[in-house]
C-alpha cells in the first residue's frame, strides 16, 4: 500500500506530469470560457440585439456596450453585431462607436469573475483580483477620457476623431483581401462542439446548463492551473516567463498582442494569467503591458474578419457600398481607440497599478464586496441608465 502511494506521489511530483496536466488545464480553462459565454449568448443574446438596435443617446450607447458584453461575455458578438447594424443602416456609425467603447470595458468582466476562484485564500485572491483589475481600470480610465474627448470634437467639428480615423483607414483600405485565422476553433472544436450538442440535446434550460457546466469546468482548470504551475513553474520554466515573455514591457505586450490575435479573445487571453499572479507566479507589473498587447491582439482578428468578408463587389447600392465602408471603419475604431488609450495612460501606468491594488487590499478583507462589485459596475450601473433611458425618453 505503502509502495502504491510512493509512486502515485511520485508521478504527481513529477515534471512532465505537472506540463501536460498544467496544458490540458489551460485548455480546458478555454473551453470552460468558450461554454459560459455561449450560455450567456443563449440567454441574452437577442436581448442583447435589442438593446444595441435601439439607442441614439452616445451615453446610453456607451452603457450598452458595457451591459451587452458582460451579458454575453464576448466583445467579439457585441463588435460583429454593430459591424453587421452599420452594414444595414450606414447612418449607425457615428452611435457605434460609444458602444464599441463600452464593449471594451464589458469584455474585462470575465478577468473578475475567475480571480473570484481564489476566493476562499484571502492572499491569492487579493493578488488575483488585483491582476484582474488592472485590466478594467485601465479600460475604465481610458473610456473616462476618450469618450467625452470623442464628442467633443465632434460637437465643435462635426465628427469625432476616431470616427475620422475609421473612415480615412476603410476608404483607404475596402475591398482589400484579408484572412480569417481560425486554428483556435480547429482545436477546441473537436470537443467544444459535442458539449455544446449534449448540452443542447438534454433540452432542459440549455442556456443555464451550458453556464453551469462551463463554470464548473473553468473553475476545477482554474485549481489545476495553479496547483501544477506551481510544481511545474520553477528553475528554467521560471526563467522562461520572466526572461522571455515578461522579460520587459515590450516583451509582455508583445505576447498579449500575439496570444490574443491566435485565441481571438481577449477575456480567454487576460484571464489565463489571472491564476498565475494568484499563484504568485507573476506580479501585476509584469501583466499589465501584457493586457494592453490583449487589447490590440482583440482588433487584429477583427480587422483581418472585416477585411476579408466587406468587399465592395460591382453592382452594389450606393448605400450598401457606403455601409460596407463604413463597418470596416468600425473595426478600426476599436484598434484606434486602444492605441489612443495606451498612448495617454501608458506613461501614468503607476496610477491603475496602484489603484488596483489597493481596492483588491480591501476587497480581500472585505470578499462579499467583490461580488457585488461586478455586479454593480458591469450590470448595475450601466442597466440602471439602459432602464431609465427606457422608461423616460423612450416612451
Amino acid at each position: 500500500m505503502s509502495r502504491q502511494r510512493s509512486t502515485v506521489s511520485h508521478i504527481m511530483d513529477n515534471r512532465a506530469f505537472n506540463v501536460l496536466i498544467f496544458l490540458m488545464s489551460i485548455y480546458f480553462f478555454i473551453i470552460g470560457i468558450k461554454l459560459m459565454g455561449g450560455g450567456f449568448k443563449l440567454m441574452g443574446g437577442d436581448f442583447s440585439r435589442s438593446l444595441i438596435e435601439t439607442t441614439s443617446n452616445p451615453f446610453v450607447a456607451l452603457c450598452i456596450g458595457v451591459f451587452a458584453t458582460a451579458v454575453i461575455q464576448s466583445s467579439s458578438a457585441t463588435t460583429s453585431t454593430v459591424v453587421a447594424l452599420v452594414v444595414a443602416n450606414p447612418s449607425f456609425y457615428p452611435n457605434a462607436i460609444p458602444m464599441i467603447i463600452g464593449a471594451n470595458i464589458g469584455t474585462s468582466v470575465t478577468n473578475v469573475i475567475v480571480s473570484l476562484g481564489h476566493i476562499r485564500h484571502r492572499g491569492a485572491f487579493r493578488r488575483a483580483f488585483a491582476g484582474a483589475l488592472v485590466h478594467d481600470l485601465f479600460n475604465i480610465i481610458a473610456a473616462s477620457l476618450i469618450f467625452p474627448l470623442e464628442w467633443l470634437v465632434r460637437i465643435f467639428t462635426g465628427k469625432g476623431f476616431l470616427e475620422r480615423l475609421g473612415e480615412v483607414t476603410a476608404t483607404a483600405l475596402v475591398g482589400g483581401k484579408g484572412a480569417e485565422f481560425d486554428l483556435i476553433h480547429r482545436i477546441l472544436d473537436p470537443v467544444l462542439d459535442p458539449m455544446k450538442k449534449s448540452i443542447i440535446g438534454f433540452d432542459l434550460h440549455p442556456e443555464l446548463m451550458m453556464l453551469i457546466v462551463g463554470v464548473v469546468i473553468l473553475f476545477i482548470a482554474l485549481t489545476l492551473i495553479t496547483r501544477s504551475a506551481r510544481k511545474t513553474i520553477d528553475g528554467k520554466v521560471q526563467l522562461i516567463l520572466d526572461n522571455v515573455l515578461f522579460r520587459n514591457d515590450a516583451t509582455s505586450f508583445a505576447s498579449g498582442a500575439a496570444l490574443t490575435s491566435f485565441v481571438q479573445s481577449s477575456s480567454v487571453t487576460t484571464s489565463l494569467v489571472v491564476p498565475l499572479v494568484g499563484g504568485g507566479i507573476l506580479t501585476i507589473r509584469q501583466i499589465f503591458p501584457y493586457t494592453l498587447g490583449a487589447n490590440i491582439g482583440t482588433t487584429v482578428t477583427a480587422i483581418l474578419a472585416a477585411l476579408a468578408l466587406l468587399k465592395i463587389e460591382p453592382g452594389m447600392s450606393a448605400e450598401l457600398v457606403e455601409g460596407t465602408r463604413l463597418g470596416l471603419a468600425i473595426a478600426f475604431v476599436h484598434l484606434y481607440f486602444n492605441i489612443t488609450g495606451i498612448v495617454l495612460l501608458y506613461p501614468f501606468k503607476k496610477v491603475p497599478i496602484y489603484l488596483a491594488q489597493r481596492l483588491s487590499r480591501y476587497m480581500s478583507n472585505n470578499r462579499k464586496l467583490a461580488i457585488l462589485f461586478v455586479l454593480v459596475v458591469f450590470f448595475g450601473i450601466p442597466g440602471l441608465i439602459i432602464l431609465i433611458d427606457r422608461l423616460i425618453f423612450q416612451i
